[in-house]
């Protein structure tokens, strides 16, 4: 098991591996989040509280769940990197900095969208809102740190001590609702004993996330692959990728 996993942790076989797989990860996240798209934003019945407007939850949602996610994933492989100096580990949390950003933006305009016709504001410091937005400001500076030291390794260790530091802040977003009294609204599709969701309005939005899932490991097995020629761009084999298209 360790062996596989020696073999397969570094950059060389890494590459070759991701190419296999970019493929059909890249048509079940097309079809998961094509179904969603249509399904709930044509096909779903309006809400009988808030209307229409209670469709931004299939980009809002995935989105939200996504920054959370990547940022632990992050903060995971930053501490792989830390006590076993993996670079592969480093290079997949360099790579999924900016996705997780992305998904962060995503998730407040689209909160701020939704929030101004539900409170007649486009934002509030709620709890979970300031917590999300110190999310994207956590992103920012792992992103800045990374690009602001020349060396790799000396930027990849203070990045991921940076990551580590702000990993705290995940539980305090995914908890908020439950240990104050916020605007934002509590658990609905993951209280499967109480249903709060229609089956009609909660497939969809099962099949977004799922295809936001999907989104981020494309993009990451992207970005890695891209990160993995730059960093090792002396070694014979990214020459041959490079000259014969090998890989």
């Amino acid at each position: 098991m360790w062996q596989l996993i020696h073999y397969w942790g570094t950059p060389k076989h890494f590459f070759q591996l991701a190419g296999k797989l970019l493929p059909f990860v890249t048509v079940v996240t097309v079809l998961l989040l094509g179904y969603g798209l249509i399904a709930g934003l044509l096909f779903a019945p309006a809400d009988y509280q808030q209307g229409n407007a209670f469709r931004i939850i299939y980009v809002h949602v995935p989105s939200a769940s996504l920054s959370l996610f990547a940022y632990t994933f992050m903060a995971v492989n930053a501490a792989i990197g830390l006590i076993w100096r993996i670079k592969l580990a480093y290079i997949a949390a360099k790579s999924a900095a900016i996705i997780g950003a992305s998904f962060t933006l995503i998730a407040l305009i689209t909160g701020a969208l939704w929030g101004k016709p539900m409170w007649g504001a486009w934002w509030v410091w709620d709890a979970r809102l300031t917590a999300e937005l110190v999310l994207l400001f956590l992103y920012l500076g792992y992103i800045a740190l990374q690009n602001a030291i020349p060396d790799a390794v000396k930027a990849d260790k203070a990045a991921g001590l940076l990551a580590l530091v702000g990993v705290v802040n995940i539980p305090i977003i995914h908890y908020s609702v439950v240990w104050w009294n916020t605007l934002h609204q509590g658990a609905t599709i993951t209280r499967f004993g109480q249903p709060t969701i229609d089956a009609s309005m909660s497939y969809p939005l099962f099949a977004m996330m799922l295809g936001a899932v999907g989104l981020f490991i494309v993009v990451l097995l992207i970005r890695m692959r891209s990160e993995i020629l730059r960093r090792e761009k002396r070694s014979q084999w990214v020459n041959e990728v490079i000259v014969h298209g090998v890989y």
